[in-house]
């Protein structure tokens, strides 16, 4: 103990301080302290390292994929998902990004499993270390002339020719791989699994809410920014009240069923 400080808040201050060998070797030796202060100090780090090495290993996995690929030869992976599917308004919204073999982004995951908080700062995150990135929509208008799975391959194919770069292969979230013109591969819970997927899913969620959010004071009262165009009470009140906006889909219930309805 005699290279370790004596008070606990020069004990925290170097702990947080140190990093890899040199937390070790201070962690070692604060081992035979037996002040409770320290005890604790000295618990805390080792559960953060604990978190840190899970979540990096989460992260290594999340690049498991794009990894075969690269030792197959393909240079070039995008990731492919979309949002916005079972909304009654809206577009549905794809986001395609493409990232090195080396990137970790920290804190990525299905958009689903973050907060509100989270996606919007592993968006950012994304966008700074991305190769290429891009978001693109299909329209309700769109979606109704089309159906919505023919209106998501549209988005899909928008978000990967707006990534500006010549890609390889394509890794899609679910079990539909057609409709792409390139090597695809469809991966069932490809945004939980696959760091490209995530991160698309992630770009997407977050373009599409603020898309929503910023037309609710154009369409009031549907409650589009917080709902985001899907059925909730409010948006399903309003429906029934007054009817569907220029931007509902008129091919899903229950706008479907205006002529009843409405």
């Amino acid at each position: 103990m005699n290279d370790t400080p004596a008070t606990i808040a020069a004990i925290r201050a170097r702990l947080a301080d140190a990093a890899g060998n040199e937390l070790e070797a201070l962690l070692r030796a604060l081992d035979d302290d037996r002040r409770a202060g320290v005890r604790a100090l000295v618990e805390a780090s080792r559960a953060r390292g604990r978190r840190h090495e899970a979540e990096s290993a989460r992260l290594e996995a999340l690049m498991t994929m794009q990894r075969q690929l690269h030792a197959r030869g393909v240079v070039i992976v995008a990731g492919v998902d979309e949002v916005g599917r079972g909304a009654l308004a809206g577009p549905v919204t794809a986001g395609a990004v493409v990232l090195s073999a080396e990137t970790r982004i920290e804190g990525l995951n299905d958009s689903k499993k973050l907060s509100h908080e989270a996606r919007e700062t592993v968006a950012a995150r994304i966008r700074e270390q991305s190769v290429a990135w891009c978001v693109a929509h299909a329209s309700a208008a769109e979606i109704d002339a089309l159906g919505i799975v023919p209106a998501t391959r549209l988005a899909w194919r928008r978000a990967l020719e707006g990534l500006g770069t010549r890609v390889d292969h394509v890794l899609v979230d679910g079990n539909d791989a057609r409709g792409l013109g390139a090597a695809v591969t469809p991966v069932v819970r490809g945004d939980s699994l696959v760091a490209c997927i995530a991160a698309a899913s992630v770009i997407a969620k977050v373009a599409r809410d603020t898309l929503m959010a910023d037309l609710a004071p154009q369409y009031p009262g549907y409650g589009f920014e917080g709902n985001r165009g899907y059925g909730s009470a409010e948006h399903m009140e309003r429906l029934l009240l007054v009817g569907p906006s220029e931007v509902h889909r008129l091919s899903f219930s229950p706008c479907a069923d205006r002529e009843r309805l409405f």
